[in-house]
């Protein structure tokens, strides 16, 4: 398995600079298409399993992680505060308390719940150096991040539905997880929130697991402050393990900020808090697929997604025609024209790029392309709209199959 440091730097995916400073790296434009891409991606899926999307704010005032519990158990690993006109805010180390206001933003009736609120936002954490390196380990991470509001006896299904969602986009990623981890209360360590709800938490992550079919490991002291979860773990090119994906069971925070719901009886309840995180950081998950794929992506992935190679200037002009075609359909797609060097140092140049369209006199004066696939395949001349529909075909579908 390559190593993503080295291969993003190769790809021209991410930098870093000592002027932005350590565990801050910057996404070039093939990476920002990656995590554009993979942005798309997560939304839709979320919005077709009755997730409702949010904006907050990466900044809250102390009050709010004093509230939430953060500032007692998670400040050493937050920044410190910053003074602003009286009051001291922090950049957020995690989505939420915020979250937690926009649902008592209004009264709530139980006829709401579940309530999935999922946001793509910023959170920070203040990393030692140490432990710092390319995108696995970063300082500003983007979260893919929800929070399941719902009422206690939903929440086992609202845990399992978080689970297969998890595997669903692992599955379409490519990516292949190490293990399923039930990550618990450890002695010693700092917990909000009773016994009582601890052991309540951890038997409805249990259910999931179990209705899921999913084979796991109980580890004790691995939980967060405020409850039990679900770690999904992948292993890095060295051979490190992290976490990508998270579901997480918390009656603490429903207490904290007073959360409410109407119930059935005309009385007001308290509903459980199920956070998940399907893709967990952008930035871990961006690297786990560097690794994974050695940076040949699936088709819907890639940045370069057709590459379009005349092999003389007097092809040019159908070149350009079939780049914009290409365009239109939504294939991202560029030209490698003659001045880039003979034709085969064009095309090992582009070896990652999933489809490579060759025009030479006879396609240029055919109307046809020869393609030429990622793997190494040739495929018969095609007319150019069928070479296009193919392609956007596999594009659509975000398989891993290059063809049909």
């Amino acid at each position: 398995m390559p190593d993503h440091r080295k291969l993003g730097r190769e790809l021209h995916l991410f930098a870093t600079d000592p002027l932005i400073g350590a565990g801050l790296p910057f996404l070039l434009p093939d990476g920002a298409v990656l995590r554009h891409t993979l942005e798309e991606y997560v939304r839709d899926l979320e919005r077709r399993a009755g997730y409702r999307h949010v904006y907050s704010p990466v900044l809250g005032k102390r009050e709010l992680y004093e509230r939430s519990g953060h500032w007692a158990h998670y400040r050493e690993d937050m920044f410190p505060p910053m003074r602003v006109g009286g009051e001291e805010v922090v950049l957020r180390p995690s989505l939420c308390p915020h979250h937690a206001l926009v649902y008592r933003s209004r009264a709530r009736s139980h006829r709401e719940l579940p309530l999935r609120i999922a946001e793509l936002g910023g959170m920070y954490r203040a990393e030692l150096s140490g432990v710092l390196g390319g995108l696995n380990r970063v300082r500003a991470i983007q979260l893919n991040d929800a929070h399941l509001f719902c009422t206690p006896d939903q929440v086992a299904a609202e845990a399992h539905g978080a689970l297969e969602l998890i595997r669903r986009v692992h599955r379409d990623l490519g990516l292949r997880p190490a293990r399923y981890r039930l990550s618990l209360a450890g002695e010693g360590g700092k917990h909000a929130g009773s016994p009582e709800q601890w052991d309540r938490a951890a038997a409805l992550l249990v259910e999931a697991l179990d209705s899921s079919g999913i084979e796991y490991e109980a580890v004790a002291g691995e939980a967060a402050f405020y409850g039990p979860k679900i770690d999904v773990q992948v292993v890095d090119s060295a051979g490190r393990e992290s976490t990508l994906s998270t579901v997480q069971v918390d009656f603490h925070q429903p207490e904290r900020f007073d959360l409410r719901y109407t119930g059935p009886d005309g009385a007001a309840h308290r509903p459980a808090l199920v956070h998940r995180s399907v893709l967990g950081s952008l930035e871990r998950a961006m690297a786990q697929l560097v690794e994974e794929h050695g940076g040949a992506f699936p088709p819907w992935l890639a940045p370069v997604q057709v590459l379009v190679l005349p092999v003389s200037d007097a092809q040019l002009p159908e070149a350009s025609a079939l780049l914009e075609r290409c365009l239109d359909a939504g294939l991202r797609a560029e030209l490698a024209s003659p001045d880039q060097g003979s034709l085969g140092a064009r095309v090992r140049a582009g070896r990652l790029v999933p489809y490579q369209a060759v025009l030479g006199a006879a396609e240029a004066a055919g109307g046809q392309v020869a393609p030429r696939l990622r793997d190494g395949r040739k495929v018969d001349a095609l007319d150019v709209g069928e070479f296009v529909a193919r392609a956007a075909a596999r594009v659509a579908d975000r398989g891993r199959e290059l063809w049909g």
